[in-house]
C-alpha cells in the first residue's frame, strides 16, 4: 500500500473506488470491466498531470515520502557484489552513511551515500540519514582508498543535514563535512554524485562535490529546508511553502541555475511507486556519466571539478 501525500488525494480515492468495483466484479456476477477500465484511465491521466506539475513544495513533500527507495534499494537494484566497508579508524562506524565496493555494470566503484531506513527500527538505526562526524571521516578514508586503486567513485545523497547533536559538535561535525568536502573535489578519480531524495546543507555538499552531479526528477537539493528557512525568515515554519518557491530547491531549477547537470526521470508518480524502475533508470545515467569521464587523467579530473564549482553563479 502506497501512502499517500495531502495533493494525492484525488487519485486515491479514484484507486479506491476501482478496488471496491473489482471486489464486487470477483464476489459478484456483474460485468464491470468498462467501468474499471474507465476510471483506470482518468486515475492514470490525473496522476500524470498533478506530477506534471508539482510545486517546490510538493516536490519537497515527494522527496521525503516514507516509502522513496534510499540506498538500500538502490543497491538491491543498481548496483552487484556490494562489499560493505566499515569504520572510521577514528571512533567508530556510522550507519547513516554507508559504502563499499560495487559493480555497475562491468565496472567496479566505490559506492557511498546515505541511508535513511524505512521503519522505526531501522530510521532509528540509520539516525534518519543524518551523517555523525565519524560517517563523514568513512568517507573520506573510502574515497582515498578508490583514488589509490583507480575506482570511480559514485555517492547517492539523501539527507536533510548532517546530524547537528552535541555529540557530534563534540566530535568535529564542520572539520569533519569540510574534510569529506576536501576529499571529493581532490579526487584523482572520476566522481558521479546522484541526489536521490533530500540534498540538505553541507551534509549533503559534502558527499556531492564531484565531476557530475545528477539529481532524480522529485528530488530537492538545498543549504537548508524549507522549514527552516521560514523558520529564519518569518519566525513561522508555516511559511515553508513559500520558502520552497523562493529557494530554488527542484531538480528543474537547479538544472537552470547551472548547480545540477542532470535531471533523471522518475516513474510517473514518483520513484516511490516503481523503485525498481528507477534504480534500473539511475544505474543508466551513472554508467554514461561514467563513460564520459573515463578518458580524463586524475589532473583533468581535479580541473573540471574545480572549474564546474568556481562557474556556479557567475
Amino acid at each position: 500500500m502506497v501512502a499517500t501525500l495531502d495533493f494525492e488525494k484525488p487519485i486515491a480515492q479514484l484507486e479506491e473506488r476501482i478496488a471496491q468495483l473489482r471486489s464486487v466484479n470477483a464476489l459478484h456476477d456483474v460485468d464491470v470491466a468498462s467501468e474499471i477500465a474507465r476510471l483506470e484511465a482518468k486515475a492514470a491521466d490525473l496522476l500524470a498531470s498533478t506530477y506534471a506539475s508539482l510545486t517546490p513544495w510538493q516536490k519537497t513533500q515527494v522527496a521525503r515520502h516514507p516509502q522513496r527507495p534510499h540506498f538500500r534499494d538502490f543497491l538491491a537494484h543498481t548496483f552487484a557484489g556490494f562489499m560493505p566497508l566499515g569504520g572510521d579508524r577514528c571512533y567508530g562506524d556510522d550507519q547513516a552513511i554507508l559504502g563499499g565496493l560495487a559493480r555497475l555494470g562491468g565496472r567496479r566503484v566505490m559506492l557511498i551515500g546515505h541511508e535513511k531506513g524505512h521503519d522505526t527500527h531501522s530510521r532509528i538505526r540509520h539516525n534518519f540519514g543524518m551523517g555523525k562526524p565519524e560517517g563523514y571521516r568513512k568517507a573520506v578514508r573510502l574515497m582515498e582508498l578508490a583514488s589509490r586503486f583507480g575506482l570511480p567513485v559514485v555517492t547517492l545523497v539523501d539527507t536533510s543535514g548532517a546530524f547537528p547533536g552535541i555529540e557530534a559538535e563534540e566530535r568535529g561535525q564542520a572539520e569533519a563535512i569540510a574534510r569529506s568536502t576536501e576529499a571529493c573535489l581532490a579526487l584523482g578519480v572520476p566522481m558521479v554524485a546522484v541526489i536521490v531524495g533530500e540534498g540538505g546543507s553541507g551534509g549533503a555538499v559534502a558527499l556531492a562535490s564531484a565531476n557530475r552531479v545528477l539529481m532524480l526528477e522529485h528530488a530537492v537539493y538545498s543549504v537548508i529546508s524549507p522549514e527552516g528557512c521560514a523558520s529564519i525568515l518569518w519566525r513561522t515554519a508555516e511559511k515553508a511553502a513559500e520558502a520552497a518557491q523562493a529557494m530554488k530547491v527542484t531538480a528543474q531549477d537547479l538544472k537552470r541555475l547551472g548547480v545540477i547537470d542532470r535531471i533523471v526521470k522518475e516513474p510517473v508518480g514518483g520513484a516511490h511507486r516503481d523503485p525498481a524502475a528507477c534504480a534500473r533508470t539511475l544505474g543508466m545515467a551513472i554508467a554514461e556519466e561514467l563513460d564520459g569521464l573515463a578518458g580524463l587523467g586524475p589532473e583533468q579530473l581535479v580541473a573540471q571539478r574545480e572549474a564546474r564549482f568556481l562557474a556556479i553563479g557567475g
